[in-house]
């Protein structure tokens, strides 16, 4: 039986290639986990500070301390810890939040959605106007309009999220009283689409700045890199006007460097901002990472962690499928 073909735009892709291509990286992600585990496991363990004395009132006795160590299961050595915490990882158990005692998951299920729905409408937001803000400044390259482009991405890419974002809260929530200061919804109020998307705003303006910044920049290196190809030259020299050129020879071959950057994007889905979730009193993963590392909240640290880590590779993986779809002249041997 021959094999399996993907058959994309004129190219075609190996369906066994692509197949143990997967395969093999996620192989190899799994020694590559272990490592980030370990190297997590001992930065979060070793900094200075003792979990327990976050929980320990002054009029505790030796006794009543040392009960809360043994609850927390810190008394026991630091490969131990990492053993059982490694048990409890691969039967799905990411353990007890040392705050409220609540299951790890719980509380990432809680937080991960909020999460995922303000980088994920960032990431739209800030590619929309990117990419055609990165191709508009190419075409017109060293004119005023170019000038203008990239004058305002690199203010961006200078300027502090978080001081773009106290700036946005002071002007659009203190004075115009337009939009909420932060938070996700109204307390004690009946809400709904409309005001999400109000709460939405501000955040949102402020991490897509950042990432639209940087995406700027790439796709106008790339389509000004495409444009002195002498294949341009060639297709304009066929008598394709300006529209069919751009849209089937320029930015197809400009996706290549992009789709790198959209890849290094995607794991802040997951990871989401800390900066900016603390600014708006967001209710993320961000918010959470900051409040486990006051408390010294080592089971959510690690879970965090970990799906980072995922994330990460993940992203990588579905850059690398990205690519073979995109240039039918990239191959993944078997």
């Amino acid at each position: 039986m021959p094999p399996l073909r993907f058959f994309i735009s004129g190219g075609e892709i190996e369906g066994d290639c692509m197949r143990n291509y997967i395969i093999k990286r996620l192989l190899i992600a799994i020694p590559v986990l272990f490592l980030i585990s370990v190297g997590a496991f001992l930065l979060v363990h070793l900094t200075p500070g003792d979990p327990a004395d976050m929980y320990i009132s002054p009029d505790m006795t030796k006794d009543q301390i040392e009960l809360t160590r043994i609850s927390l299961g810190l008394d026991k050595p630091l490969v131990v810890q990492y053993v059982d915490w490694i048990k409890n990882l691969m039967s799905g158990n990411l353990g007890f939040s040392f705050a409220n005692r609540q299951p790890v998951t719980e509380i990432i299920d809680q937080r991960l959605g909020p999460t995922i729905l303000l980088m994920s409408v960032s990431l739209l937001v800030a590619y929309a106007s990117a990419i055609p803000l990165g191709i508009f400044a190419a075409l017109h390259k060293d004119t005023i309009l170019d000038r203008v482009v990239i004058g305002w991405t690199f203010f961006n890419v200078s300027f502090p999220p978080f001081f773009l974002g106290l700036g946005l809260i002071y002007i659009f929530a203190v004075e115009l009283d337009l939009l909420p200061t932060g938070g996700m919804e109204v307390l004690g109020e009946e809400n709904d689409i409309f005001d999400l998307i109000e709460h939405l705003v501000l955040p949102v303006i402020v991490m897509a700045s950042q990432f639209c910044a940087n995406m700027i920049r790439y796709v106008r290196a790339s389509v000004l890199e495409v444009l002195s190809q002498n294949y341009i030259r060639t297709a304009e020299a066929k008598g394709l006007n300006n529209h069919e050129v751009l849209l089937h020879h320029v930015i197809r071959n400009s996706l290549i460097p992009i789709v790198t950057v959209i890849g290094t994007d995607l794991p802040a889905i997951i990871g989401g901002a800390v900066i900016t979730e603390q600014i708006f009193q967001w209710p993320g993963l961000g918010s959470l990472t900051v409040a486990s590392i006051n408390s010294r909240d080592y089971p959510i640290l690690m879970a965090i962690v970990i799906l980072s880590a995922i994330s990460v590779l993940a992203a990588n993986l579905l850059v690398d499928i990205a690519y073979a779809i995109i240039d039918p002249r990239i191959k993944y041997s078997k």
